[in-house]
């Protein structure tokens, strides 16, 4: 008989992140070292990167990223971007074919520009129309799924470890400022490739180790706004409240951190004045979207990165520098895997989150 811990690893699941304050280029393979040491952190049902700075030369298009079930959904899919976008590109995402990636489904990529005069008829901005066109795709065209959808930025996930994922997708080839990873040990959920981490909308991305209890209560709340929680995994949902709070509400980063960690009342309390008003007004506004449960995420944006555990800090997690570089990890093992040499190990409080920048123009 199998002891609880040959079964399953209630901590499981492996994230890290690497970022550059002077926005200098590095290639994948920084990342998906530091996902070598956490190997048995996942179980090979899902492995995903994101970049950010990867596609500069279609830095002013929304890169969409799509699994196809079959060439049908890919055609409906590509009448439908046609509609409403300007195609500047198409083209399935290179890969290389390894063993260990197997069942794949079609992988493409749009490089897209919303028609100027659609979102003058509709009267929206140019990121809500993506939103709700993403969301159209992900809810009503048959066996199509966006999983990236921002500038100068891509997401590419599968099933399988982390490791080989970038091999899959041959990350040694792409150049970018920032990269977070994801090596998925599942419990809750199934593994498929769109329930891999990242998530992503926009430029936002969330890498997540552990489990929101809280989830049918955040989704509730969230779908109440025209999100749509269709890729059956409660991370999801993390993503689409960071863009509800930072980009819909203008909501700080530490803003965000304080709802999703909010401290106790009797934390609030023990506060300065203004301090605790703030936090006050965060928690009596936003109740519904208080994350419960063990986690530690890195929420990937243009021009940074945010480290975070719940206000416990059930879960691991680890920052590091070197030079121009911070490093964040679920180990220590997995920074010193990205660099040596690493220095200024921290081990962030639980609800304290750890914001990292790229100096302004580097990117």
């Amino acid at each position: 008989m199998k002891l609880e811990g040959q079964v399953r690893i209630p901590s499981g699941c492996a994230i890290a992140a690497v970022i550059s304050k002077e926005g200098k280029k590095m290639t994948g393979d920084t990342v998906i070292a530091g996902m070598v040491p956490m190997h048995d952190r996942s179980n090979g049902l899902g492995g995903g990167f994101a970049g950010y700075g990867i596609y500069p030369e279609y830095r002013a298009c929304y890169a969409f990223h799509i699994f196809f079930r079959d060439n049908l959904s890919r055609k409906n899919c590509e009448e439908f971007l046609k509609e409403g976008f300007e195609i500047v590109r198409a083209e399935d995402i290179p890969i290389r074919k390894i063993p260990e990636i197997t069942d794949l489904p079609l992988i493409w990529r749009y490089f897209v520009i919303p028609f100027g005069s659609t979102l003058s008829r509709l009267q929206l901005d140019e990121k809500e129309y993506v939103v709700r066109m993403v969301t159209r795709i992900n809810t009503a065209i048959d066996g199509a799924y966006v999983f990236s959808s921002g500038k100068n930025m891509g997401v590419f996930k599968a099933v399988g470890f982390p490791e080989d994922v970038g091999r899959f997708y041959r990350l040694d080839r792409y150049e970018g400022y920032s990269w977070t990873a994801h090596g998925r040990y599942p419990t809750n959920t199934p593994g498929w490739w769109g329930g891999a981490h990242p998530f992503a909308l926009l430029d936002y991305t969330v890498v997540h180790n552990g489990e929101i209890s809280s989830y049918d209560a955040n989704r509730r709340y969230i779908e109440m706004f025209g999100y749509q929680c269709t890729l059956q995994t409660d991370t999801e949902v993390m993503t689409y409240i960071a863009d509800y709070l930072l980009r819909r509400q203008k909501l700080t980063l530490t803003e965000l951190a304080a709802v999703i960690a909010a401290p106790f009342w009797s934390t609030i309390e023990k506060m300065e004045p203004e301090a605790r008003e703030r936090a006050a007004w965060l928690r009596t506004v936003y109740p519904s979207l208080l994350v419960t449960g063990p986690f530690s995420i890195v929420l990937g944006f243009e021009g940074g990165l945010m480290a975070l555990n719940d206000r416990l800090k059930l879960r691991s997690m680890v920052t590091a520098e070197k030079d121009d570089r911070v490093f964040i990890a679920s180990e220590e093992a997995a920074i010193r895997a990205m660099e040596p040499d690493a220095g200024s190990l921290y081990a962030p409080a639980g609800g304290e989150p750890v914001i990292v920048r790229v100096k302004e123009g580097a990117f």
